[in-house]
């Protein structure tokens, strides 16, 4: 058996087996109509198996005129419950039809992003905000498909859009408990500004619309100290900030440990909304509201995009109420 990493050639299965190198093409890539005895094609599969062949990808997509990867693309991003459950919604529903799914986190310094679509030839690559408008036209002149995701939120289609309104579910459903200063939790990772600023700016344009002053923005990390000083900045505040919304479920919980460290709750001294509905939202004290994004749909929704668009067929997604969901529980 080869070994130090080399790649174990069809030629080499051949020989191994006593065969043409075309006999194992035909047996290992199921050509029809191939006069090929049961006895050969067992033998061929087996000395496949033994010296551990794989097709090559790149070689396989000549061959059949289109590779079976589709390319997610997606910024420097830390892979968090949100975009792990789209990647894993979006990873199955793709393995379903056939295609299998390669995520890539380009880094902000990193080698040309076309460099890998090149490497690999996927069939179709999944741009979110990581190719720009010239390496997308040069991916699709390559012939891939190239497909942007779109976020059914109250009628707009954006990444941006999808973010605000996740910013105003949370601003309004604590202006409708009576709360009339807000405070806005920021996350203390840069790289997560893509969601989180259009996040504020919903919650903003919330306040703005209902005559409410700008929400207070703090930066927090998760330690100890770092919530407990917002909390005193916020209630510190004339008028006193009485809720905040958090950037997501992680900042929320880290709130809510600060109050609980300065002998105070949620909501009597300070409601708390989050984002992402993680499981750990549900079992918090008191539990957390929050607003569930629908990551799993929308996974599963640009799946069925992605495979519809291959097959040139209409597009069979189906429309439905916005994927923005207020989870009301005792933290509001």
């Amino acid at each position: 058996m080869p070994t130090g990493g080399r790649r174990v050639t069809s030629n080499e299965v051949a020989r191994h087996s006593g065969v043409s190198r075309a006999t194992v093409s035909y047996v290992l890539n199921g050509a029809p109509n191939q006069s090929i005895s049961q006895e050969t094609r067992q033998r061929v599969l087996a000395v496949a198996e033994r010296l551990g062949y794989t097709p090559y990808a790149p070689a396989r997509a000549l061959r059949s005129g289109r590779s079976d990867v589709v390319l997610f693309l997606i910024p420097e991003w830390p892979i968090g419950p949100s975009i792990a459950s789209l990647v894993e919604n979006l990873s199955a529903a793709l393995a379903a039809g056939g295609l299998t799914l390669v995520v890539h986190a380009h880094p902000r310094t990193g080698r040309p992003v076309s460099e890998l679509w090149k490497a690999i030839s996927p069939a179709a690559v999944v741009n979110q905000q990581a190719l720009d408008d010239r390496e997308a036209d040069a991916a699709r002149r390559a012939g891939m498909l190239v497909v942007t995701p779109t976020y059914n939120v109250e009628g707009a289609g954006t990444f941006e859009d999808f973010q605000r309104g996740i910013g105003r579910a949370q601003a309004e459903h604590l202006v409708s408990r009576g709360h009339r200063r807000l405070g806005f939790a920021l996350p203390d990772d840069d790289r997560l500004g893509a969601f989180a600023d259009p996040r504020l700016s919903g919650v903003a344009e919330t306040c703005h619309r209902l005559g409410l002053d700008p929400p207070t923005t703090r930066t927090l990390s998760l330690d100890s100290d770092s919530p407990q000083r917002a909390i005193g900045y916020w209630r510190r505040q004339r008028p006193g900030v009485t809720a905040v919304c958090a950037y997501n479920d992680d900042v929320a919980l880290a709130i809510l440990a600060g109050l609980r460290a300065r002998g105070l709750t949620a909501p009597d001294d300070l409601a708390v909304v989050g984002v992402d509905d993680i499981p750990a939202a549900a079992l918090a004290y008191p539990p957390l509201t929050t607003v569930a994004t629908g990551m799993a749909a929308l996974g599963r929704n640009l799946a069925m995009s992605v495979i519809d668009q291959l097959h040139d067929r209409p597009e069979s997604v189906p429309s439905g109420p916005d994927v923005i969901r207020l989870v009301h529980r005792a933290s509001t």
